[in-house]
């Protein structure tokens, strides 16, 4: 529990490699996690070779920590490898669809959670890379991912150099509902994100980008409308190109 409750984000690393074994531990801690019909449609990528690195790195507008992380993560949603074992069977896999593209995600993800959860429980620090969506069809190339795979989840991993606060997070009668969907007021709307907005650090972001309110840093800044379509387009064409039919 305490492990949990004191997640934070790591973006500064110390130049000190992690050993084959302890990754390897803590990925066979990630893959006890659950899966679809116990398939398990994923992989993973270890990066930490300096060339490939780098390029990663760019990809991920070169953010603090997969600059300075000693190794880059890539879970990948992966039909690929289940579908041959059905067609070396006898078998005719239906798998090229969007629904099992989602299961599969959702395995990567399950799988990065559980990963990242027992290297915080080591000592490491982690940070979840999401320009990993965004970049999908260059890091497919760089990775060298065949059909029926797609990068979902890229997770920077090492030994943290900074020690931050955690993050401020909504309280929990903001986001948990008994029995069915309760839909919010807007008093309730009001209370339940007061406190996020009277964070030092998003009294800082309003008033660097000139905007009067906090949403509007998320919607004309962060995560813009023009953006959000223009990476929901590449994405999904990524996702033609890689033989999934959505």
């Amino acid at each position: 529990m305490d492990t949990l409750t004191n997640h934070v984000t790591i973006r500064n690393y110390r130049n000190e490699p992690l050993s084959e074994e302890l990754i390897m531990q803590l990925l066979h801690a990630g893959i006890r996690a659950s899966t679809t019909g116990n398939m398990q449609w994923y992989s993973i990528i270890i990066t930490t070779e300096t060339s490939i690195k780098r390029e990663l790195e760019l990809l991920h507008f070169n953010q603090a920590a997969a600059v300075t992380a000693p190794v880059i993560l890539t879970f990948c949603a992966d039909i690929n490898r289940f579908g041959k074992w059905c067609t070396l069977n006898k078998a005719i896999p239906g798998y090229d669809n969007f629904m099992s593209f989602l299961n599969a995600s959702i395995d990567a993800l399950l799988v990065a959670q559980n990963f990242c959860i027992a290297a915080e429980n080591s000592g490491l620090g982690i940070c979840y890379l999401g320009t990993v969506t965004y970049n999908a069809s260059e890091i497919i190339q760089l990775l060298k991912l065949p059909e029926l795979v797609m990068p979902v989840a890229s997770v920077a991993v090492g030994w943290p150099d900074i020690s931050p606060l955690p993050a401020d997070r909504l309280p929990l009668k903001a986001v948990v509902h008994r029995n069915v969907y309760k839909n919010y007021g807007d008093d309730e709307i009001m209370e339940y994100y007061h406190l996020k907005e009277q964070q030092e650090s998003s009294v800082q972001y309003v008033r660097e980008n000139k905007k009067e309110t906090l949403a509007q840093v998320f919607t004309d800044i962060r995560y813009k409308k023009e953006d959000n379509e223009k990476y929901s387009d590449r994405f999904i064409s990524t996702l033609r190109d890689q033989g999934f039919n959505v």
